[in-house]
């Protein structure tokens, strides 16, 4: 029986997709580690009983490839993360395996990865799906594909350019802004896990086109960083914002920061996208973390953004009792949607998680708030005057006009499917080619057999998106189903039609120098999957990445890249082949839990490292 959920009042419609990954919940960081992407399952379960499937698109994102991770880490950080196994540290542990294993203690200690970042079965394909959500959710906004992106296996907020930190390998953040600024000229990070997002501050330290504003407990507690007066340096000085908090802060005092520090900051610096980790160890009761927020305090900061009408690229990150964080970012899910969520959780194959009053809630407890109404007046005055500093409402960076590179033409067109590269993505004609029709493998209660999907009756097109369906022309359709592997969820990757194909006129977008210690650079197109026999298949909504671009690098005190530059998950043309209406991925629930994770080993495992955190 699916959750009740009832449309939020005065609620202006969002395009929301949501990205999973199946896989996700097979990885293990270890029985006794905090950490559990099991939680991540627990959350889909819950969102696709109470039927959120039919408000939103569902899609299933390319993994990372090394080359696109290496845009922010350095080659050498990613080459090991992608042939370090457990079975290598344990060669080494002996001294055994030879020169294959010389010096994997010497890069282990380098790259931080030991103790609070252990090496796991699969840590890369981890790694790569994490990253691959939110580079492909930030270059949907950037494509006006949706208004709202999700991607809750993201948010790894510790990741630095050569080191992994608090549980975090690659900075899928880092990653989706990058993608962001190609087009947005301006980037606002928020982030509300208990932790200090030290990594993203880091990477934009030094640059004025993302501005990065951390609520977090700070004293005595892992990263250490994020006092209020680190506030940038350089051409990024007064755009990094850290508001310090003491223990026990509750939903009335946080929200009394949280919301006029947002307001002044979207007053002041103008964003045109925004990208919100929201860390669930800032719950009440988590393992880790010391605040005392509750399910709907936590949830309104989400609303809070939402309610600006920027492009919203909504990821996880930290959180350690995985029954809140599931219950958080499913309530959480609802509201992008547009949808609150009944109290009652419907049944699901996690619903003994939920227990003993199954309740989609997580209250506060008695903890002392040590924040008092003058230190957080103490903390509003000095992030208001640092704002300031930027220049007020004519203070927002400004940025050039260049074009857009245009996209080469496929010059690999006839290499044979077998030999092809898996590392390196298709080009969009070559996507263009694989096309299956949608009225094929029709099992879904609103179709008939092998018929059309009734798309009308799950979704009404709007007065704009209908004028504009009724001016294209639609050139072709492609679906592709994919299979969950233990959830029996419908998951949909892009995998559509061509672009309408190009001018000679050249695109322009507002372009401005990155932040100096991030390196980026050009990818290759985005590929689809075969399609799995057995699932039944769903339309998928629209194109992937056009085309590849000249690889471009910007090292670490160099500039970023250009505004506007092309990049595998976006399009630079016009596009033609849209479907007329993008109706959301209908999806089940699993029927098994992740692989090896017990009850007891997913919520009762001992804390392997006591303060470090996503």
């Amino acid at each position: 029986m699916a959750g009740i959920m009832t449309p939020i009042a005065g609620e202006n419609k969002s395009r929301t997709c949501y990205f999973y990954d199946s896989d996700i919940g097979n990885y293990h960081y270890g029985p006794s580690h905090p950490m559990k992407p099991h939680r991540i399952r627990m959350t889909h379960s819950l969102v696709m009983n109470y039927g959120l499937y039919k408000k939103m698109e569902i899609f299933r994102a390319k993994p990372a490839t090394r080359k696109e991770m290496a845009q922010f880490h350095t080659d050498e950080y990613v080459d090991f993360l992608s042939r370090v196994t457990p079975d290598l540290v344990e060669q080494a542990a002996e001294g055994t395996g030879g020169p294959k294993v010389a010096g994997l203690a010497r890069e282990m200690s380098r790259f931080n990865v030991a103790d609070d970042c252990p090496v796991f079965d699969g840590l890369f394909e981890y790694c790569s799906i994490s990253a691959g959500g939110s580079m492909e959710g930030a270059a949907r906004l950037s494509r006006d594909k949706c208004d709202i992106a999700i991607n809750w296996a993201g948010g790894l907020h510790h990741a630095k350019k050569a080191e992994a930190s608090g549980f975090c390998y690659i900075n899928d953040i880092v990653l989706g802004i990058l993608e962001l600024l190609r087009y947005h000229p301006r980037v606002l990070y928020v982030d509300i896990d208990v932790h200090h997002g030290d990594g993203v501050e880091e990477a934009f330290y030094t640059t004025d086109r993302v501005m990065t504003a951390s609520f977090h407990k700070y004293g005595e507690f892992f990263p250490g960083t994020g006092d209020l007066k680190d506030i940038g340096y350089g051409k990024g000085r007064n755009y990094a914002v850290n508001v310090p908090l003491r223990d026990g802060i509750n939903d009335e005092n946080y929200r009394s920061v949280f919301e006029p520090v947002i307001s002044q900051i979207m007053e002041w610096y103008r964003p045109s996208a925004v990208v919100l980790q929201c860390g669930g160890d800032s719950l009440s009761g988590d393992r880790l973390g010391p605040l005392n927020l509750s399910m709907r305090g936590h949830a309104n900061c989400v609303q809070f953004i939402k309610s600006f009408g920027l492009p919203l690229l909504m990821l996880g990150g930290g959180g350690y009792t995985i029954r809140n964080v599931a219950r958080t970012w499913a309530f959480e899910t609802g509201l992008a949607a547009g949808m609150e969520l009944g109290a009652n959780i419907p049944m699901n194959e996690y619903y003994e998680y939920f227990g003993p009053n199954y309740r989609l809630d997580v209250p506060q407890n008695n903890t002392e708030d040590l924040n008092t109404p003058e230190y957080l007046d103490k903390i509003k005055t000095q992030v208001f005057e640092n704002l300031r500093h930027t220049g007020g409402g004519g203070g927002a960076p400004s940025v050039q006009m260049q074009p857009i590179p245009r996209t080469p033409l496929d010059e690999d067109d006839d290499v044979d499917e077998d030999e092809r590269d898996p590392d390196v993505r298709r080009h969009q004609t070559d996507t263009d080619r694989r096309i299956q029709r949608d009225d094929e493998f029709s099992d879904s209660e609103d179709e008939g057999e092998g018929d059309r999907r009734d798309r009308q009756s799950h979704r009404r097109l709007s007065p704009r998106r209908r004028s504009t369906s009724r001016s294209r022309s639609a050139s072709a359709s492609a679906a592709t189903a994919v299979a969950g592997t233990s959830t029996s969820a419908i998951l949909v990757e892009e995998s559509t039609a061509s672009a309408a194909a190009p001018t000679d006129a050249p695109v322009t977008a507002d372009v401005a120098p990155l932040p100096t210690n991030v390196a980026c650079g050009a990818e290759e197109p985005l590929p689809a999957l075969a399609p799995s026999a057995a699932t039944a298949p769903v339309p998928a909504p629209d194109a992937n990445a056009a085309g590849s671009a000249a690889e471009a690098t910007a090292t670490v005190n160099a500039e970023l890249p250009v505004q506007g530059t092309s990049a595998a998950r976006m399009t630079t043309t016009a596009e033609a082949g849209e479907d007329d209406a993008r109706g959301a991925a209908p999806a089940e629930t699993s029927t098994s839990a992740a692989g090896g994770a017990s009850n007891e080993d997913v919520e009762m495992g001992e804390a392997g490292g006591a303060n470090g955190s996503a």
